[in-house]
């Protein structure tokens, strides 16, 4: 019976089978850092093979830096980590399908792989700045102990170690670009197929991070940088000029599947449509094209006469006695032409009208749309956002109006991450959305208040590193000793607040989240290398698994190995003593008891899980393993071939 593998996909090696089924000439052998033989590739080859030219030398257009090498190796190579249910924690644990992640988003990330691959609709994050002031997640990075040694920093509540980016550092820059990349890098890989990526940034790295997100996501998947005029006051810290701005990138998985939702028409624009027939209020748009490729020379086949009989009002593509001949002209008298093709007048001709207008000092006739009034009309965003409500004091307002105080520096405005959200998940209510630097958690909120405007079922993820708090910060002396409490704390208190301003509209409004913890692997190290062990040695090792886990330790990890979404509903009984954990009607079901009496296996088999697990020592010895794929193969002989890989042990 297989065991579980506890340990996220080695990248490397996956991409490795993956070039060796296109290209086997291109795999090789080399030497890992224990002199062990292991398969590598051979670059120059592969160049050589997906180049129609000869490949001579190593020069082609890039963005590097040092490091960047290492960060992709630390963005592909496996952990043995796991995520730790705290229900206690939690608000609504049974229930909620929305998950709050503590713990370094490098490595949480990698465990969401498998999970969440290709499920996530849309990300936003609003990672460090690298103003010379932040704190940023300590990657390996192939530093020296000497280079570590010179690094002041700080670390989280778990002992993980931050460091403080300052510019007097060799590697200011690179630091930050390699911690960026190898997130950015696992992060694609969980967006959805029409899926979207927002992140915030300033003028400290925003040059770079283009090219990263050029890097990643490709330069084909760039949809735009958009402006946020995020502080009219202008910052009087900067030099020379005051800025009051910032930038959110945004790239998708692949462009041509996204659709960015535009805005509501504003009232001045609805005012407008200030014409009115049977049909309804209308405006009229000149059917002749108007600025950049609007000559004649630009679309020879747009340009054409249209005949208009003023006795009938008829508008046809075909002279007849008494029509008026019509062509597209430019301000200055050259041939312009008209925007509809020939075909599209004659399919909605009905739409067109003609009128006079004046004209360099006379009348003449010019043909018009009928553009009708759609209160589901929207209008594309501007690149540059200006409202007022995306000041970032009004982050500061939020807060202090939830916990009657400002815990918590440079959180944005909910405003402004439900904009974001609108753009893209508007009308996918069942949407993901992650954020892997969500510190007071604003896109939780965001998700929730829109989930109560529309009904909606969108889901959160948020992942945030347990920074200790300041001990002179206000949020310290609140009570709040991680920025995590504090995020935890704003989810409950926004919950409930959108819950009794939408009274019973919002009564089945998830505003519940899991609670879960990074931590390392529930299995002991013998587990991983058994073979490594003296048999002394392993008799005295009752179970693989670490003392202090539970069974619903076990069971998440299980999730984690087998890429089963997290926040799916699960139930617990018991079946002659031992407890039997079902997860999403059948998706798994899970014994973690010793000494399973077969009658409860062969309860469990009836159930026809998709995938089952018991504790290795559960059973007596190797035959008794054996029987259990029996057992299986008889209440499920549809998928006889299959039991080996869907029942293990861990």
């Amino acid at each position: 019976m297989d065991k579980m593998k506890f340990e996220t996909p080695d990248m490397t090696a996956e991409n490795i089978d993956k070039i060796a089924e296109l290209f086997p000439n291109c795999v090789t052998e080399m030497r890992d850092e224990n002199g062990k033989i292991k398969r590598g590739i051979n670059f120059e080859m592969l160049k050589q093979m997906l180049s129609p030219d000869v490949v001579d030398g190593d020069e082609c257009y890039e963005f590097t830096w040092v490091g960047k090498k290492a960060s992709v190796v630390e963005a592909n190579k496996p952990i043995r980590k796991t995520l730790r249910p705290c229900p206690e924690e939690s608000k609504d644990w049974d229930i909620t399908e929305n998950l709050y992640i503590e713990g370094d988003n490098l490595e949480v990330l990698k465990l969401l792989q498998e999970s969440y691959l290709g499920k996530v609709k849309m990300i936003y994050i609003d990672p460090p700045y690298n103003t010379g002031n932040d704190f940023i997640y300590a990657d390996d990075f192939m530093r020296s102990q000497e280079k570590e040694n010179e690094q002041m920093g700080m670390y989280d509540e778990d002992e993980n170690r931050l460091f403080k980016n300052v510019d007097s550092y060799g590697r200011f820059h690179s630091n930050w670009c390699s911690m960026i990349y190898s997130r950015l890098m696992l992060a694609r890989n969980l967006l959805a197929a029409d899926g979207v990526i927002f992140i915030s940034i300033d003028d400290n790295e925003q040059a770079s991070l283009k090219k990263i997100c050029d890097d990643v996501f490709g330069e084909s998947n760039f949809i735009d940088f958009i402006k946020l005029f995020s502080n009219p006051r202008g910052r009087q810290s900067t030099n020379f000029f005051a800025s009051a701005g910032e930038y959110l990138a945004v790239y998708s998985k692949h462009k041509s599947n996204v659709e960015i939702i535009g805005e509501p028409l504003s009232p001045e624009q609805i005012s407008t449509y200030n014409k009115r027939d049977e049909r309804g209020r209308f405006r009229d748009l000149g059917l002749r094209k108007r600025g950049s490729d609007s000559r004649r020379e630009d679309s020879p086949t747009l340009w054409f006469p249209i005949y208009y009989n003023p006795a009938t009002e008829d508008i046809s593509l075909t002279k007849q006695e008494g029509c008026l001949e019509i062509i597209p002209k430019l301000e200055d008298g050259t041939d312009g032409r008209w925007r509809w093709s020939p075909s599209k007048i004659k399919a909605e001709k009905e739409l067109l009208y003609c009128r006079k207008v004046s004209r360099n000092g006379s009348y003449e006739y010019d043909i018009f749309q009928k553009d009708y009034f759609d209160e589901n009309d929207r209008v594309k965003h501007k690149d540059f956002w200006i409202e007022k409500e995306i000041n970032y004091d009004r982050s500061s307002d939020e807060i202090r109006e939830l916990f009657s105080d400002k815990l918590f520096d440079f959180a944005k405005p909910l405003y402004l991450i439900r904009k974001i959200i609108n753009t893209v998940v508007k009308r996918d209510d069942n949407a993901i959305i992650l954020d892997f630097f969500s510190g007071s958690a604003t896109t939780a909120h965001a998700v929730m208040q829109l989930n109560a405007e529309d009904n909606g079922r969108r889901k959160f993820i948020m992942v945030q590193l347990p920074e200790t708090c300041d001990e002179q910060s206000e949020a310290y002396k609140a009570g709040y000793k991680t920025i995590c409490e504090i995020g935890k704390e704003r989810i409950r208190r926004a919950g409930e607040k959108i819950k009794a301003e939408n009274g019973l509209a919002a009564q089945n409004l998830d505003i519940g989240f899991r609670v879960l913890k990074l931590d390392d692997s529930n299995m002991k190290d013998v587990y991983y290398a058994a073979d490594e062990y003296m048999q002394s040695n392993l008799l005295d090792m009752v179970s693989n698994i670490k003392d202090n886990r539970n069974d619903l330790d076990l069971l998440f990890g299980c999730l984690i190995d087998w890429g089963l979404p997290l926040s799916l509903p699960y139930t617990s009984e018991k079946i002659e003593g031992c407890t039997v954990h079902t997860y999403n009607d059948g998706d798994l079901i899970a014994c973690f008891d010793n000494n399973i009496p077969e009658s409860v296996i062969r309860e469990i088999a009836k159930r026809k899980p998709l995938r089952a697990v018991f504790r290795d020592s559960g059973f007596a010895d190797s035959p008794s393993k054996i029987n259990v794929f029996e057992i299986f193969k008889l209440y499920m002989p549809e998928d006889a071939d299959d039991i080996s890989k869907r029942v293990r042990v861990i």
